[in-house]
């Protein structure tokens, strides 16, 4: 059932347009609950503060008060998970997707990996999402991270415009430049430099725009070339940066997001939260607006275990990390039941 979702005349527009496209998956829930009036589920945006000083967007419907989403400051929820291995089967990220909607979570993203170069079976993320996204309606899908030099980025823009598309407007690309050197040297290439990924990301998104693209740079030619059909969401799909580098930073800071490695191999947490606190200061320090800029952390937790320092640290999405090394598949599934961190 469509939620229609009426704005306090105080709430600024552009607040309420980020509170219809992420309205975390437990006020959908609640709010699938509410009054009808036309078709539509009714409920209203209020604005407020939070304890934090955060922007509250209060979800009520006619019936009371159903819950708020937290826009700068809170924390959603969403898995990462390594499809390598026995999870390299793209049945199983679709089981997963189904079961972190239906749990709570906010997220779906995925490794992007040629794997099989360096000996370990490996999915095809843009396909494994594309299946997620005929079985879920509400997480947001994307990878953390692709490697974007490894791509065309005409075609890697025509990808991932067609999953937003099939997605009703769902997808975040992460970016980076790709730490498996083997993914390149294995079929002849060298592992290229920022500039590269700068300068594909620039082809990328002027072909999301809709312009008709001329563009001649150092590495990559568009000539006159207009895209359609145009990814669903607009002005272009968010862009999260990975890596941890001085020039990974500046990059994240340019884009819509940054994505930082949180635990190692044996599930142990490795980034503190006053760690996160001094790379966010360094990634706001590149920032040239003050508008939104998500911090995602790749962590590991148990059910209920309170992740709020990270959250108090600067970070807004936590992303629970599912790979073979945290136990079977069917483990795996039942973390996500369990649903996300306090």
């Amino acid at each position: 059932m469509p939620i229609a979702l009426v704005a306090d005349p105080d709430l600024p527009t552009e607040l309420a347009v980020r509170v219809a496209r992420d309205l975390p998956g437990r006020l959908r829930e609640r709010l699938g609950q509410a009054p009808q009036e036309d078709g539509h589920r009714l409920a209203h945006l209020h604005r407020g503060r939070g304890r934090d000083g955060g922007v509250i967007a209060e979800v009520k419907s006619d019936d009371g008060s159903v819950g708020a989403g937290c826009l700068g400051v809170g924390m959603r929820y969403g898995i990462d998970v390594a499809i390598l291995g026995e999870l390299a089967e793209p049945a199983r990220l679709v089981t997963l997707a189904r079961e972190a909607e239906a749990a709570g979570w906010d997220a779906v993203l995925v490794w992007d990996h040629l794997a099989f170069a360096w000996g370990t079976p490996s999915a095809d993320p843009w396909v494994a999402l594309a299946a997620a996204a005929q079985a879920t309606s509400r997480i947001r899908l994307g990878t953390a991270v692709t490697a974007v030099a490894r791509h065309r980025p005409e075609i890697l823009a025509q990808t991932v415009a067609t999953l937003d598309r099939l997605s009703g407007g769902r997808v975040i690309l992460g970016a980076g430049l790709g730490g498996v050197r083997e993914e390149f040297t294995a079929f002849g290439s060298a592992r290229p430099g920022g500039a590269v990924l700068d300068e594909a990301l620039d082809v990328m998104t002027s072909l999301w725009s809709g312009d008709e693209v001329h563009h001649r740079g150092a590495h990559y030619t568009v000539d006159g070339v207009r895209l359609a059909p145009l990814p669903f969401q607009r002005p272009r799909v968010p862009v999260w940066v990975g890596g941890t580098a001085a020039g990974a930073l500046r990059r994240a800071a340019h884009w819509d997001g940054w994505i930082v490695a949180g635990d190692d191999q044996e599930g142990r947490m490795t980034l503190s939260p006053d760690s996160l606190a001094a790379q966010v200061s360094e990634l706001r320090r590149h920032r040239a607006t003050a508008g939104d800029l998500d911090v995602a952390v790749i962590g590991v937790s148990e059910p209920g275990s309170p992740v709020r320092a990270y959250a108090e640290a600067g970070a807004t999405w936590w992303l629970e990390h599912l790979h073979g090394y945290r136990g079977s598949v069917e483990r795996l599934v039942q973390r996500v039941k369990a649903g996300p961190p306090a």
